[in-house]
């Protein structure tokens, strides 16, 4: 069991529903150390690669593409989720389905943030049906730049989106991929 795994099944609580509550540590309350051990490995599993930007979407991913932007040396930009009067200027725009806030979204990157020149490492908290991570992919191909990699911290492995993203030919890297989950006895299977 790696670090992530083993905090997941010390502190992660299983939800009817295929819900994985890690609100204790991940997406709610944040654990920056944890986070630090996040961005060290994700650093480790692209290091050959050439990134110059993170993309992450708003919100629960933010805190995780910050620390390993830290590791990078390189900024990062977060897609967000509601067009406020402080944005300006042209956007790329995509359309995504949350699957824990059971919402559609469109998620907008201002122009000025991203471009032709970009070797992105795309960014998030949680890969359930995938919909998020197309968005920024999306989004990544309209600003003519490169998706070299795609780091998250927990795949659910008993949903589709893990499948479809590597379908599509990115090398994708998931810390910790839950492969079942028991919400009467709270048993986490990992892959």
């Amino acid at each position: 069991m790696n670090f992530l795994e083993e905090r997941i099944a010390k502190d992660g609580i299983v939800k009817e529903g295929n819900v994985l509550k890690v609100d204790s540590f991940l997406n709610h309350q944040m654990d920056i150390g944890l986070f630090d051990e996040i961005g060290r490995e994700l650093k480790k599993r692209f290091a050959n690669r050439p990134i110059n930007k993170i993309l992450t979407i708003e919100a629960s991913g933010i805190g995780i593409a910050a620390v390993a932007a830290m590791y990078f040396g390189v900024p990062v930009v977060f897609a967000k989720k509601a067009k406020s009067i402080n944005l300006e200027g042209e956007m790329y725009v995509a359309e995504v389905e949350s699957f824990t806030h059971k919402t559609k979204n469109q998620v907008i990157v201002s122009k000025k943030f991203l471009n032709e020149e970009d070797r992105v490492l795309i960014i998030d908290d949680f890969l359930a049906n995938g919909c998020a991570l197309q968005g920024l992919i999306q989004i990544v191909q309209a600003a003519g730049a490169v998706v070299e990699g795609i780091g998250i911290a927990i795949e659910k492995g008993f949903q589709p989106g893990g499948q479809i993203i590597r379908n599509l030919g990115y090398k994708l890297e998931s810390l910790a991929i839950v492969d079942a989950m028991n919400p009467v006895t709270g048993e986490i299977t990992f892959r």
